[in-house]
């Protein structure tokens, strides 16, 4: 990896790429990845590079969801497998869900450096690796459809960071809860997704872990309250309007957003 002066005011950015490419390198992450990562940094310019109120709503939700759930599984790909590994295998902990892989562009050498990886950093046991990944998502047509019948395929609740639409929107008509981690609210997974989460991943993912060691300590009863009062189409209105804000703002003070 490339060394980057922590003086750097893009540094912590700088940071995420670095591991982004690193990962090309290492055979986890596909080129497409690349313009995944970029796509989700111009919309993490716009909100400022922080977590707004709306997605602490939402991820309050979605870790209620999880810790209420029978079957709780997180969905891991190339790009949120480099970027948050340690709070994958601690998010899994604190819930008691599963972690399979799941792959757009999928290879058995992908699936196993993936699992590997997720190991090293303390997961027990990781699923969707060669024949495990034997049932299949109905009326999915992409590799995605591949599933473990002891994970995703069973999963009451399903977490999918940086996910694709296809597959959210198929494992909502298999009647599943669907918690999606994406910078985009205009994407279709953002918009078919239960619970939508719209914060960069390596800022969500640690929130979630905290938020859930401090939920899981509270009865059943006030976890259901905390999905019941969530309104998924009402956070995404918020985090458009401040989307929308932020750039009239900006426009007004002359201050232009430039990706470095």
């Amino acid at each position: 990896m490339v060394k980057i002066p922590p003086s750097h005011p893009r540094y912590e950015s700088l940071l995420l790429r670095e591991k982004i490419v690193d990962g090309v390198r290492k055979g986890i992450v596909v080129l497409e990845g690349l313009i995944a990562h970029g796509r989700g940094e111009c919309f993490d310019y716009i909100l400022g590079e922080k977590t707004w109120p709306p997605a602490m709503e939402a991820i309050r939700a979605a870790v209620a969801s999880m810790l209420l759930a029978k079957h709780p599984v997180i969905s891991v790909n190339g790009n949120t497998a480099v970027l948050v590994p340690e709070h994958i295998v601690r998010l899994a902990e604190a819930t008691g869900a599963k972690i399979e892989v799941n792959l757009f562009y999928r290879t058995r050498e992908r699936e196993e450096k993936i699992a590997q990886l997720l190991k090293e950093y303390g997961a027990k046991e990781v699923l969707g690796v060669g024949d495990d990944a034997s049932a299949t998502i109905p009326e999915l047509h992409s590799e995605r459809r591949r599933v473990s019948p002891r994970g995703i395929l069973v999963a009451d609740v399903v977490l999918v960071p940086l996910e694709d639409g296809d597959r959210t929107e198929a494992l909502r008509r298999m009647g599943k809860t669907v918690i999606a981690i994406d910078l985009n609210p205009f994407s279709r997974t953002a918009q078919m997704a239960n619970i939508t989460i719209v914060d960069n991943v390596v800022r969500a993912m640690p929130l979630m872990v905290k938020e859930a060691l401090k939920l899981k300590k509270e009865p059943p009863q006030v976890l259901r309250e905390i999905i019941e009062r969530y309104d998924n189409r009402k956070v995404l209105g918020e985090m458009i309007k401040i989307i929308m804000d932020r750039l009239k703002e900006l426009s007004q003070k002359g201050v232009f957003l430039e990706i470095k």
